[in-house]
Parts: structure tokens; sequence; C-alpha cells
């Protein structure tokens, strides 16, 4: 039986990451806004980023799985950083990341909307960046435009410019969309991306 799955989200990143899965999908703004609160732990604070984003469309729907994602990432000190909001603030992200391992989470959540139950996961995935001049910096900025990007990098594009090395489980989760966690978490609501009877259909709110 077929089921529609929401991903709560506008981000083209996300989407495109979604659509290597080949499960359709349609994308939706979350509701509310979203608020980093340092006291929290970054594992369990994007995980309720993510849940928060899924379950804010959960009165549009009755059937459907949605999907939420968000991202984090902490700088050495343990402060937890969000995105830049604008060009300078990338640039200050990025002067002050140069020559630095830093460590991004990634939480992502399912909500159904017919057994009103959840499920949240995070994935961490540790960047060092290279020596960067002030010059360097400001061209990667003007071209990719990083403001709405943790960290200030797209590593799909112009960022992996920026890395001297990274490590962690899955790239994917840098882009904004950990698929080999989603592929697994899919898979507990009983949906296999590896199987035709394990597809979803489109659906509009009700």
């Amino acid at each position: 039986m077929t089921r529609p799955l929401i991903l709560a989200s506008t981000s083209p990143y996300r989407q495109q990451l979604l659509q290597q899965l080949g499960l359709p999908f349609t994308a939706v703004a979350p509701l509310g806004e979203e608020f980093l609160d340092q006291s929290v732990a970054p594992e369990l604070l994007v995980k309720h980023l993510a849940l928060q984003k899924a379950s804010s469309l959960r009165d549009s729907y009755d059937d459907a799985l949605i999907l939420g994602s968000d991202q984090v990432f902490v700088n050495p000190r343990g402060t937890i950083m969000g995105k830049p909001g604008s060009a300078a603030g990338a640039r200050r992200q990025l002067q002050a990341m140069a020559g630095k391992t830093h460590c991004f989470y990634t939480g992502i959540a399912l909500y159904d909307c017919r057994s009103k139950r959840s499920l949240t996961e995070y994935v961490s995935y540790s960047v060092t960046l290279r020596e960067l001049t002030a010059e360097q910096i400001a061209y990667y900025v003007e071209q990719e435009n990083p403001i709405d990007c943790a960290g200030s990098f797209k590593i799909e594009g112009l960022g992996i410019s920026l890395m001297e090395e990274m490590a962690g489980e899955d790239y994917t989760s840098l882009i904004g969309l950990p698929l080999i966690r989603l592929t697994l978490m899919l898979q507990d609501f009983g949906v296999d991306v590896l199987s035709p009877a394990g597809c979803l259909s489109h659906d509009t709110p009700v």
C-alpha cells in the first residue's frame, strides 16, 4: 500500500539528496522558527530541531510519513553554531574555522501521521579546514554565498576546496540529509527503498 512522503524542508540540497533514493515526495516548508539552545547537547538539539520540523506539519496530513532534518556545527570551544545569515557572517565563521577541526551534527526525524509515532537519529561528521587567507575566504563566499549553510560551506560545491581532512560515517550528512541513516529509519516504518512494494506516493494536505 502506498502512502505519501513529505519532506519538511524547502532546501534544494535536501531535495536533491532525497531524490537519490528514488522515492516520490513532496517538499513543504515547516512551520515555526528554530532556536539554538546552547544549554542542550548538540546531538540532542539537532534531533529536537528535526522532529520539530517534521511534527509542525502533522495536522495537515492523515496518512503521511513526514521527514525533518536539521544541522549545527560545533567549534573547538564547544560552541554550537548555526547558519551565518549574511556574507559578513560567513567570512567571520570561516576565518575562525580555518586550520581547526570541527564537528557537524545532523539530526533526522520521521513522524508517522497514521500511528503518531516518531523516530529521531543523528549523525556526526568531523571536518578539518586548511589554513585560508582572507582573500581565499572572500572569494569563496562571493562564489558560493553560503549564508544558508551551517558552517558556511557547501560540500557539494566549492566548499570541498576548504577541506584538509574529513571523517565520518556518511558524507551526505554534511549536505543536510544522511541517506544511509534515513534508509534504515524508513525500513523501521515498513518502507524498503530497494523494493517496489516499499514505494511511496504523492499526496496533498487534508
